[in-house]
């Protein structure tokens, strides 16, 4: 009978090493190693045929053929058409819209709208799609009543007040008059996802967060590395299998990079950032992985009593407001064409331009500067 083992994995970079250290010979954090136990195996035979096994490393096969493998001329063009969000400014970062069967990693610290935006990318897309929020660290009365606070649900909630009888069952219907097809499954063990997004097939599904789901097969707790690279393994194979598009909140740690191990940002096509001060009412959306499009977009976003509205031009929220209240500005900092960056929205960059106007002070002392 095979003796179980345990390894340590680094919570950090994801690196494996029989023995405890107290610094990650990899990634070189300190006591970042965590115990994890190994499951005994029996002996199981080779998983390579035997062609393969008894062939000769000088041998050579007398007919060269492909069994699976296709020159790139044989390979068909299926054009897909991306799927529009329904907000201008997600649309661009992602480079011109949803492409169907892609995984979109979106990070932020908390608090900072993660949850409010993808809430809202999802009451817009199921208008015309079916999607499914599989929310894993709220309960559903907890998203619903974003849900309502953010205005989505107020025109919805009328229609199904009557049609309630108690049951909180996720259930796949067809879109009539407009009903919304926006379903929503608190769970967090992965193989009842799984088995959710099979039945459901869903064009769109959401998955909130990474960090919280458990699979039970492992031992570990959920939001170790094990977990997190298991549990987004097995959504990407199933995605990509059933053309699903996803979007996967991802927490962040306190140096403000994707917590878990550095594979969740390979397995993924799109990693994205949202970003800004939480005690401030603007954020800023970047893409710094995107497999179908570039990765230079910025998207700007104001926090409203509604949820998040678009800026389609933040050049007016700023530079007109610095302008408007210090009027040597332009004498200052001239505002020319050459100016802007290479960004496909008009963003000017100065340095009074990029102050919150609630801060903007009054006065222009001799060095330049603004001072209250």
């Amino acid at each position: 009978m095979a003796k179980s083992r345990s390894i340590f994995v680094c919570n950090q970079c994801g690196a494996e090493s029989s023995q405890y250290y107290g610094r990650c010979a990899v990634c070189s954090s300190w006591n970042s190693l965590v115990e994890q136990a190994l499951p005994a195996k029996e002996a199981t035979p080779s998983r390579f045929p035997s062609t393969v096994r008894s062939r000769g490393a000088g041998t050579a096969s007398p007919s060269r053929q492909p069994r699976l493998a296709m020159t790139l001329e044989q390979i068909q063009d299926h054009p897909q058409m991306r799927l529009p969000s329904g907000y201008g400014e997600l649309d661009r970062v992602l480079g011109g819209g949803i492409v169907p069967g892609s995984l979109v990693l979106l990070g932020g610290d908390p608090g900072i709208g993660k949850s409010t935006l993808l809430l809202q990318v999802a009451n817009q897309l199921a208008t015309r799609l079916p999607v499914l929020y599989v929310c894993a660290e709220e309960s559903g009365q907890q998203v619903k009543l974003r849900w309502q606070r953010l205005g989505e649900g107020e025109r919805e909630d009328g229609k199904r007040r009557k049609a309630e009888g108690g049951r909180r069952k996720v259930e796949a219907a067809e879109s009539v008059d407009g009903e919304s097809q926006l379903f929503l499954l608190p769970e967090i063990d992965l193989e009842t996802i799984l088995m959710e997004l099979e039945s459901l097939q869903p064009a769109v599904a959401i998955i909130d967060s990474i960090q919280a789901l458990y699979y039970s097969t492992l031992t570990s707790a959920p939001g170790s590395v094990s977990q997190v690279r298991e549990c987004t393994s097995a959504l990407m194979q199933l995605a990509k299998r059933a053309n699903i598009s996803l979007f996967i909140v991802g927490h962040v740690t306190k140096e403000g990079a994707i917590a878990g191990p550095k594979v969740l940002e390979h397995l993924v096509d799109t990693v994205l950032y949202f970003e800004g001060d939480r005690f401030a009412s603007h954020r800023l959306l970047r893409s710094v992985k995107n497999r179908f499009g570039a990765t230079h977009e910025l998207g700007v976003f104001e926090m409203v009593d509604r949820g998040l509205a678009e800026i389609s031009n933040p050049s007016a929220l700023s530079w007109v407001t610095a302008m408007s209240r210090c009027p040597a500005l332009p004498q200052l900092w001239p505002a020319r064409e050459h100016d802007r960056w290479w960004w496909s929205c008009n963003l000017w960059l100065a340095p009074p331009a990029i102050a919150h106007r609630a801060g903007l002070p009054q006065v222009l002392n001799s060095t330049g500067y603004c001072k209250s």
